[in-house]
């Protein structure tokens, strides 16, 4: 029997989701966590304004030509974290990913601050001995600290490499230290400012490979997300990511996680509609 109950604080509620977590193939699971970013708080409350935003769509993607209603996921709300507790909450979230990952399903986690996703991802390593990384960001995450604290939101990705040693392949990155730049030249798979056309170039030396999906939604441009702790002007277009969600979906992603959403910091509320869409579509790829 699952654990993912207890682990848990109660199901959630987005658009059409299912009520049977065992027959289920795709779980979302929230991770309302932001001790450690470095401009803005309020990614906490992104899982919940995700959900409130997703009636608002259709159940039906005529991109995908799939219909929610028809798709196999559940909902399993927020994963309950002790508030200012950073090892306890990743220790949690890697338990209640691992979960997921035993049972044979996909998990979407939603932030939540990105550090969420290197408990994320010490499970999924777990899992796929081959496994990789792509990563849509505007910033490169590749600090070995910030201002001394090691485990941050501005080093999840360089935790993600030297902890897990994973391939990471990034994209869309615009903003990074000088020393950042120099490690990801030499370290990671570097496609800075663009994630389409690289995208589409290196997808064929990743088809087959088992992925990991690691998605900031400040690789948008603060126009069309504004509500996001540390907004970068200079991005992708919400289309352009809609069209590589699109790309994505033909290679083999196992789990992933869309973080950095701060409603606060959006009055509009369309900043978690958009991230309500990717989810949609990501679903619809990977639960029908």
């Amino acid at each position: 029997m699952s654990r993912i109950h207890e682990l848990c604080e109660s199901s959630g509620s987005f658009l059409a989701a299912g009520s049977d977590y065992e027959a289920s193939r795709l779980v979302l699971l929230g991770a309302p966590m932001d001790f450690t970013v470095s401009f803005r708080p309020g990614a906490r409350t992104g899982p919940q304004a995700i959900r409130s935003a997703s009636p608002g769509l259709e159940e039906y993607s005529l991109a995908a030509g799939k219909d929610l209603r028809e798709a196999s996921f559940y909902d399993a709300g927020d994963i309950a974290l002790p508030l200012g507790n950073t090892e306890r909450s990743l220790q949690l979230i890697e338990t209640a990913v691992n979960e997921v990952f035993a049972a044979n399903k996909f998990p979407l986690l939603m932030g939540g601050e990105h550090l969420v996703s290197l408990g994320a991802l010490r499970a999924a390593a777990k899992h796929y001995k081959d496994l990789a990384v792509v990563h849509l960001d505007a910033h490169a995450d590749l600090r070995a600290d910030y201002l001394g604290e090691a485990y941050s939101h501005a080093a999840v990705m360089y935790h993600v490499q030297q902890e897990l040693g994973l391939p990471l392949y990034q994209y869309g990155i615009r903003s990074a230290t000088a020393e950042e730049a120099a490690y990801a030249k030499e370290h990671t798979h570097f496609y800075p400012f663009h994630v389409l056309e690289p995208l589409r170039q290196t997808a064929a030396e990743l088809v087959g490979r088992p992925l990991y999906l690691s998605l900031d939604i400040d690789v948008v441009d603060p126009a069309y997300a504004p509500g996001t702790g540390t907004p970068e002007p200079g991005g992708i277009t919400a289309t352009e990511l809609l069209t590589a969600i699109d790309i994505l979906s033909d290679l083999q992603i196992v789990g992933m996680d869309l973080v950095e959403v701060a409603p606060v910091y959006d009055t509009a509320g369309i900043t978690a509609m958009l991230a309500a869409k990717v989810i949609r579509e990501i679903i619809l790829s990977f639960a029908v």
